[in-house]
């Protein structure tokens, strides 16, 4: 019992000493941006040097722009999101104490529920329109990195079960944000396939390529963050074989302008809602598969094409 109670029987933080928290996890990302904003520099200078067409300027504007959106979002919502947190570890009774040991082991559960949320944001067009974001660009480069959604927090929903562990409120803070930032590396062509070992433990550059493929065989495939061994045990893995074609399967207008990019997906959503008939359909629209909803729409449109052109032939005749 004594061993239990020195493990998770940790005294709650009064919410008038929440500076307590906020200082050892200060904001890593925020330090880290001009280490990004340099190491994409580098990138554009030096594919620009070779002749590689990495970036394309509207697209890249469109980056900056909604990385911009993503800090200023974030930095908003900072405040409420440390309160909760803290509530919740108040709330538990097997509270841990802050200590370096229970970093690894946060970071690994975080892992694991951070595969699940962006796959079921691949799965369900609700979370999909949170996510799409990142995966308009049709050129792979550092600057893709910065294109999180605006409305990406609503995700924390399923990051909520590290923080009902009990894992003290730095651990999750520091956690969430180192695992921000090791994304950052693997949105590059320079870094090819690393040892097999690598490959086969961690999301590379070389696995997450795949992860942003608009081939059939590489859609909705390597949902893993850190780790990509979850998609080797969930049957999501997919290596890096042919070129990847990067992009959506329709790519959208406007590459420059972050507003549109954020929310150009809720004004098709909201379309096919009020268009749809009954609320089975309409359901479908905004829970259903995006990968489903996409083949229907194209069968449909399709299907339209088609119409004209045979009553056309029936009038010839």
């Amino acid at each position: 019992m004594n061993v239990f109670l020195k493990l998770f029987g940790a005294p709650v933080i009064p919410l008038d000493q929440i500076e307590q928290v906020e200082g050892p996890s200060k904001d890593l990302i925020l330090y880290a941006v001009p280490a990004m904003i340099f190491f994409t520099l580098v990138e554009i200078i030096v594919s620009s040097i070779q002749n590689k067409h990495y970036y394309e300027k509207k697209e890249t504007i469109g980056s900056i722009g909604v990385g911009i959106g993503n800090l200023i979002v974030s930095a908003s919502l900072k405040v409420i999101m440390l309160y909760g947190v803290v509530r919740i570890y108040n709330w538990v009774p097997w509270r841990m104490e802050l200590n370096w040991w229970t970093f690894p082991v946060a970071y690994v559960i975080y892992d694991l529920c951070s595969y699940w949320a962006h796959r079921i944001s691949h799965e369900q067009r609700f979370w999909w329109a949170t996510h799409v974001v990142h995966h308009s660009g049709e050129y792979y480069n550092l600057a893709v990195s910065f294109r999180l959604s605006w409305v990406q927090h609503l995700k924390i929903i399923f990051f909520l079960p590290v923080a009902f562990m009990g894992f003290h409120p730095v651990i999750f803070f520091i956690t969430y944000q180192i695992a921000v930032l090791f994304q950052f590396w693997v949105h590059t062509e320079y870094i090819r396939k690393l040892h097999p070992v690598i490959e086969y433990i961690f999301a590379t550059p070389s696995n997450h390529r795949v992860h942003h493929g608009s081939q059939e065989k590489y859609i909705d495939k390597n949902y893993g963050a850190t780790f990509i061994f979850w998609d080797r045990m969930f049957g999501t893995y997919q290596p890096e074989e042919e070129q990847v074609v990067y992009g959506l399967t329709t790519n959208i207008q406007h590459k420059a302008n972050p507003f549109y990019i954020n929310f150009h997906e809720y004004k098709d959503m909201w379309e096919d809602v009020k268009n749809a008939k009954g609320w089975k359909k309409k359901m479908f629209y905004i829970f259903g598969s995006p990968t489903k909803i996409m083949l229907e729409k194209k069968a449909r449109m399709e299907q339209s094409k088609q119409v004209p052109t045979e009553k056309a032939e029936e009038a010839a005749v």
